[in-house]
């Protein structure tokens, strides 16, 4: 299977020519955002998509020139045609809370669950047919829902009260700016000044970091934040529970360290107070954990050691659609790159066809695909990690549970810490000073699996826990979809 090179898509941003370019926007958009509720259920083997409601909100943030998505990613796509004429208006990619739940065990089970989710897309001034489509990793593509939308039947409803606003960085139009809003949760109205600090820091991680950095002059960060009753966020495995603006969770879907929310519909009614592109929710918490839905959000705690590594690893995932690289920690998935298939992410391969690779434009000159690697030392240290590692998680749990003086707690947190972070050392140095170190090849190990999947480099901010540079391949994909927004 040949894939396209992401150097095509990227030249073609730059010249402002992606493929089947919509309409003009004047003549087929207000400057408003269509924000389209939806209700997604089902189980492994079935799905359905049904329409919630659809809302008028503030100015559109999104690209008026690239309108159809030039990108592969996403396990499903939305597609909203003109009514009259069935021209593409505009398309978009992006993966959801119901996709991940739908390749757990419950669901394979046949457990269904219903989750509600949003699509945005520039306000229409003539009624459109909205399509949503399933990408299955195995190829197929299976109809959702359709839908007609009738502009005049959206409902004007104002943004969540309450809310404050502020602009860490506001230097260009939303139009031609990448508009990252992040959203605080688990503040409380007296800890105003702590999420003030929390998003300086964050937004500077973000603007320091590269390919952001290059681009900073049209990236705008705005902090929202409607203050929780209580500090902090749900610890079900520990049982602990707080009363949150956003109710963000650890243990979602089953996974320690996942950090989700829900209530999409307060998540977006909150989000609505600032034009945004991209949603990464801020969780005031020392503890390690997040996550990051392609087109969705990402999540991150604020006060743990790992912070900015948090929030632009997750980020990766929630804007750019990049893939985990790691193949050695717990994940609530089953099979979740199913054999025999090349996942559509850009910075891992199956590597079924290497006169193909996605990135062989990248390749270092001479390197052998696969590429080869110290991978059985690197396995034999990494298992003792996590097993250590496993064993403290579950020690942190039951202390908790069982009411444990703070102190022992935050030893046992301190441990924890501890070991990840000598962990974070040995693997940098070990890695470092491979055979492959700085090679752009294709190294077995890689989206959750430890054979038959392959990433780019031996490190990179996707594979191992500690803030470092995106691989050359990861940069790339960062690189492209942000300068989508800022055309």
């Amino acid at each position: 299977m040949r894939t396209r090179p992401w150097t095509t898509i990227v030249l073609a941003l730059l010249l402002g020519a992606a493929a089947a370019a919509a309409a003009d926007f004047e003549a087929v958009f207000e400057d408003a955002t269509l924000r389209v509720d939806t209700y997604h259920g089902g189980d492994a083997a079935s799905e359905r998509i049904t329409i919630d409601r659809v809302l008028r909100q503030g100015p559109w943030a999104g690209s008026r020139t690239l309108l159809v998505d030039p990108f592969p990613s996403g396990g499903y796509l939305v597609e909203a045609r003109d009514a009259a004429t069935g021209e593409l208006l505009f398309s978009q990619g992006f993966d959801s809370y119901f996709g991940e739940y739908r390749t757990t065990g419950p669901a394979a089970a046949g457990v269904a669950r219903t989750y509600h989710e949003s699509v945005l897309l520039p306000f229409p001034r003539r009624a459109i047919d909205l399509r949503f489509t399933a990408r299955r990793r195995d190829g197929s593509r299976l109809l959702l829902a359709e839908s007609r939308i009738e502009p005049a039947a959206a409902a004007a409803e104002p943004p969540a009260r309450g809310a404050v606003v502020v602009e860490a960085q506001v230097v260009a139009p939303p139009a031609r700016a990448l508009d990252i809003a992040i959203l605080g949760e688990g503040y409380t109205s007296a800890e105003l000044d702590a999420f003030r600090g929390d998003l300086r820091r964050a937004a500077d991680a973000l603007l320091g970091f590269e390919p952001f950095a290059a681009h900073r002059e049209r990236i705008n960060v705005r902090g929202v934040l409607l203050p929780s009753a209580e500090s902090g966020c749900d610890e079900p495995s520990r049982g602990i529970f707080r009363d949150t603006a956003l109710g963000l969770t650890f243990d979602s879907l089953g996974s320690e360290r996942y950090l989700l929310t829900e209530d999409n519909r307060r998540l977006r009614d909150i989000a609505a107070n600032v034009p945004y592109d991209a949603l990464v929710i801020m969780v005031n918490h020392e503890r390690y954990g997040g996550g990051g839905i392609y087109g969705l959000y990402c999540s991150f705690t604020a006060r743990s050691p790992w912070a900015d590594y948090l929030l632009l690893h997750e980020l990766g995932h929630s804007f750019a659609g990049l893939a985990d690289e790691y193949y050695s920690s717990e994940v609530a998935y089953n099979d979740f790159y199913p054999r025999g298939r090349e996942p559509e992410e850009p910075n891992i391969t199956a590597l079924l066809d290497p006169g193909g690779l996605k990135w062989r434009d990248l390749v270092t000159q001479g390197a052998s695909l696969p590429t080869p690697w110290e991978k059985e030392a690197y396995d034999a240290r990494d298992g003792t990690y996590q097993a250590e590692r496993r064993r403290l998680t579950q020690e942190i749990a039951e202390a908790t549970r069982s009411g444990a003086p703070p102190e022992h707690l935050r030893a046992l947190a301190d441990e924890e810490d501890a070991l990840a972070a000598a962990h974070s050392r040995w693997t940098a140095e070990f890695l470092g000073a491979g055979t492959a170190a700085g090679v752009v090849g294709a190294f077995e190990g890689a989206g959750y699996s430890s054979e038959g999947l392959y990433r780019p480099q031996t490190d990179c901010l996707m594979f191992s826990r500690r803030a470092q540079p995106y691989c050359a391949v990861c940069r790339r994909a960062v690189e492209a979809m942000l300068l989508r927004h800022v055309r």
